[in-house]
């Protein structure tokens, strides 16, 4: 193991982080196919521990069933759902609940070890043990977000749906700048590129368009205004004010798409001029011009793949798509700002 480790880098410590980075992005993507199969509200009961075993008998599948005929979803959008329904829809709220368990333990058991074998940098502790709580975290703000559709609502609260993915999507950046970080070291020489403030401001960008994405699935608004690039033939949409500003803001389904499509083209158009002037700044390293050409392919892929979804109604597997590509392009983005640090 000595030829993979010095003071400040760890190669297993790196490949740990990619690998539950991974599965970050894999409970992202089974959480969008959750919320489009609308399965997210299947379970009622948070149990931490006992809630990782599935109903094993057709009594306890009955008595989970039961549950779900008594909130709002049910009675008002699902009431002639039978049992073998309810089990489609169980199996991907419980398979989205599993995976974040098994992201926890992957997370857990391995920065024990790695602690007690004295293997993470110092510099990066701090930084597993933010993660280590923003994972824990994660579970309480998806019951919290889970709770606000068992009551009087037949969905979840468009606002905690998106704290809840913006927590995901947090964590996977953060995880990845580490991994990085991990594998490579401390730069010997620090960059002071005029590169760093606006790969970080991009970043940021992904991060709040991803934020604004949530908000459109929160609504169902990519169900309406399917045309494009007009909305039901118009610049604007017709219905755009909710009940006052956060109305507006948070549960108008005119206003998060059209601030979803507004801040689609900022991104587009930044992420072609970040590629074209990173092609001609001479001093900028070959590995920061290449992750600059990524930024540029994964965006031009990402917004044409949301306009596809959008004038297809949102398909289930163009829907879980277009939020695998809203990763994508946050770790693309991720390396853009890590790399632009490095001579």
């Amino acid at each position: 193991m000595t030829s993979f480790l010095r003071s400040d880098r760890s190669r297993p410590v790196a490949i740990w982080l990619f690998i539950v980075a991974a599965m970050v992005f894999a409970m992202v993507v089974v959480g969008g196919a959750t919320r489009l199969t609308d399965s997210g509200l299947s379970i009622t009961q948070w149990k931490p521990i006992m809630g990782a075993l599935p109903p094993l008998s057709e009594q306890a599948w009955r008595e989970s069933f039961e549950l779900y005929k008594k909130i709002p979803q049910f009675q008002l959008v699902n009431p002639d759902m039978t049992l073998e329904g309810y089990k489609g829809i169980f199996w991907w709220e419980w398979a989205h609940r599993l995976l974040g368990r098994t992201v926890g333990v992957a997370f857990a058991i391995p920065f024990a070890v790695f602690l007690i074998r004295r293997d993470i940098p110092r510099r990066l502790i701090w930084r597993c043990a933010v993660m280590l709580g923003l994972g824990g975290l994660q579970g309480v703000v998806g019951w919290w977000m889970v709770s606000s559709g068992l009551s009087e609502r037949v969905s979840v609260a468009p606002e905690r749906l998106m704290t809840h993915l913006g927590l995901a999507l947090a964590l996977f950046v953060v995880l990845i700048w580490t991994a990085l970080d991990a594998w490579n070291g401390s730069p010997r020489v620090e960059e002071r590129s005029a590169w760093r403030g606006w790969a970080l401001a991009f970043l940021g960008a992904v991060f709040f368009q991803s934020l604004l994405g949530a908000l459109v699935a929160g609504n169902d608004a990519g169900l309406v205004y399917n045309d494009w690039p007009l909305m039901n033939g118009g610049f604007f949409p017709a219905e755009y004010l909710g009940k006052g500003l956060w109305g507006t803001l948070a549960h108008s389904q005119g206003a998060v798409q059209l601030h979803h499509r507004l801040t689609a083209y900022a991104l587009f158009a930044a992420g072609l001029a970040i590629a074209f002037l990173a092609q001609r700044d001479r001093p900028l390293a070959p590995g920061s011009k290449a992750a600059a050409v990524a930024v540029a392919i994964v965006v031009t892929l990402q917004a044409g793949l949301g306009i596809w979804t959008l004038m297809a109604s949102v398909p289930i597997a163009l829907g879980v798509l277009h939020q695998a590509g809203a990763a994508v392009l946050l770790a693309t983005a991720t390396v853009f700002a890590w790399r632009v640090r490095r001579p």
